[in-house]
């Protein structure tokens, strides 16, 4: 890109009343996105964001993602888009969706996955339908040829199964590191997403791509301005590579996967 650019991307999960963090009542998600398109931001998945900004780096827009395709996003999430005019990009965990698949752990709290065939009902409405990987663990601990069939597969499965290109990827935790950034985009990926808390500045490249964790109390349109406020954000990042030994050390020293 010749010159910065400054994106905002929210990262959003469950569509529900929910008692978490990750839930988000559809009524506060319309607030949300609602205030957002009311001051003039377009609304449109991370591709598609990223796309219009390398062209328009002063462009007023706001990337909406949803992460691992809960049932609620079809249910409630997609009419809030509408109702806004808002797009979106919604990240599967593949090897979590269709018949006899094991489910991901979140959906005891969250409910069912997306079923392929409502999987393909979204992309039908013009959301971006991203890799979330096969199974919903920390990528940045597998060893080579684990991490290799995780990306590769995924990705052809939801290709196989949308009937169109996968350019983005969402990292399971938001863990990742630079053999996971290497194989997301040796396996076709234009970009992917972390959680960060910040605003994406290009600094990180496309396959770092921090989020923002708009959750209640927070003012929505100051946060897409400023980002994040607090020193959570910076503090996580410095403590980034001690956890990870430590979870290197869980999961192939103890056989526990720390997330």
């Amino acid at each position: 890109m010749d010159r910065p650019v400054t994106l905002p991307v929210l990262m959003y999960h469950s569509v529900s009343t929910v008692d978490s963090p990750l839930a988000v009542p559809a009524e506060r998600l319309c607030e949300q996105l609602g205030a957002l398109a009311a001051a003039g931001y377009g609304l449109v998945g991370l591709t598609e964001a990223l796309r219009r900004k390398e062209k328009e780096p002063d462009a007023p827009i706001v990337a909406v993602t949803f992460d691992d395709g809960y049932l609620d996003f079809l249910t409630a999430g997609l009419d809030v888009l509408r109702d806004v005019g808002a797009t979106a990009t919604l990240y599967v965990s593949v090897g979590h969706t269709g018949p006899g698949a094991p489910p991901m752990a979140s959906s005891a709290l969250f409910g069912p996955l997306l079923s392929w065939h409502q999987v393909r009902e979204v992309a039908a409405a013009g959301v971006e339908i991203g890799n979330h990987s096969l199974i919903h663990h920390p990528l940045d601990v597998l060893r080579p040829a684990v991490l290799d069939k995780e990306i590769r597969d995924s990705r052809d499965r939801l290709e196989q199964e949308i009937s169109a290109a996968v350019p983005s990827f969402a990292y399971p935790h938001g863990y990742h590191s630079a053999r996971v950034r290497e194989t997301v985009a040796r396996h076709g990926h234009e970009n992917a997403c972390e959680v960060g808390r910040r605003l994406y500045d290009g600094r990180g490249g496309r396959f770092a791509v921090p989020r923002l964790f708009v959750h209640s109390g927070v003012d929505t349109v100051a946060a897409v301005r400023t980002g994040e406020p607090g020193l959570g954000p910076a503090l996580k990042r410095v403590a980034r590579p001690g956890w990870r030994a430590a979870r290197w050390i869980a999961l192939h020293g103890l056989g526990r996967t720390l997330t």
